[in-house]
């Protein structure tokens, strides 16, 4: 290290001095006659580029070296690039994960228990078996991403954009999904109870084949021509009955008391 800081530093001095060697060389008349007379514009010209170097040449590289460590419980790789590489079975619990990209990255099965994930780039990215129980997933990008089989009790996906996401078979006892975008989201066989999806965006969503055991939270979710074929909702909260009526169903979809099945069930899809 010591080595390294003394060859930057190197570096630097002689930028400013062939710096200052052009402007005094300047074979410009004009440029000349300005410079006698404004002799501090060079130098703070100089002192402002020499500045420059020396912040790209001492925190640049250090601000990265945190995203050069080795997967391990506790880490901190905010706001890292960790894109399209292979993390299948790591074990990041607890880790600082925030901001980080990890756009069509592989972790399958890793442990992601407790880890902050919030603002994360999940696009296309497969967590499928992974272990993220009570992980913060607020505000994450994770178009088409997979979730399948992931063990995510008590994880928050708050405000998340997670369009075309795959849930399915997810743990989801205890998740939070208020306000999160989930068009055309998958949570055929996942396992909810206690699950909130307030206020979130479920347009054609499919939980079809969906496990409910026990509450969830729909109210002011829009569920237009969400899938809800043959699901048990009769544990559901905050449900109406304009919300009923533009989602689907059929007659082996169960509804909470005060609410019917409407007589455009079933939906005729393309």
């Amino acid at each position: 290290m010591e080595n390294e800081m003394k060859i930057r530093a190197e570096t630097l001095n002689r930028f400013i001095d062939m710096h200052t060697v052009s402007v005094r060389c300047s074979g410009d008349t004009a440029h000349a006659a300005a410079a006698a007379r404004g002799a501090s514009i060079p130098r703070r010209l100089t002192l402002v580029l020499g500045l420059s170097i020396f912040f790209i040449f001492f925190t640049g590289p250090a601000a990265a070296t945190h995203c050069q460590s080795s997967p391990a419980t506790g880490l901190d790789w905010s706001g890292c690039n960790k894109s399209r590489i292979m993390l299948g079975n790591a074990n990041l619990e607890g880790a600082n994960l925030s901001s980080a990209n990890f756009t069509q990255t592989d972790l399958r099965s890793a442990n992601l228990k407790s880890a902050n994930l919030q603002k994360t780039k999940l696009v296309r990215a497969s967590l499928a078996g992974a272990n993220a129980e009570k992980a913060n997933f607020a505000r994450v990008e994770g178009h088409r991403a997979s979730f399948v089989g992931m063990a995510a009790e008590g994880a928050s996906f708050a405000n998340a954009e997670l369009q075309r996401a795959d849930f399915s078979d997810a743990g989801l006892t205890g998740a939070n999904f208020e306000k999160a975008e989930l068009g055309r989201a998958k949570f055929a066989g996942a396992k909810l109870k206690d699950t909130r999806f307030s206020f979130a965006n479920l347009a054609r969503a499919g939980f079809s084949g969906a496990i409910i055991e026990g509450p969830i939270a729909f109210d002011r979710s829009i569920l237009f021509l969400t899938r809800f074929e043959g699901v048990d909702l009769s544990a559901a909260t905050g449900l109406l009955q304009a919300q009923i009526d533009i989602a689907c169903g059929n007659s082996a979809t169960k509804l909470p008391p005060g609410l019917s099945i409407p007589t455009t069930w079933p939906c005729g899809f393309d």
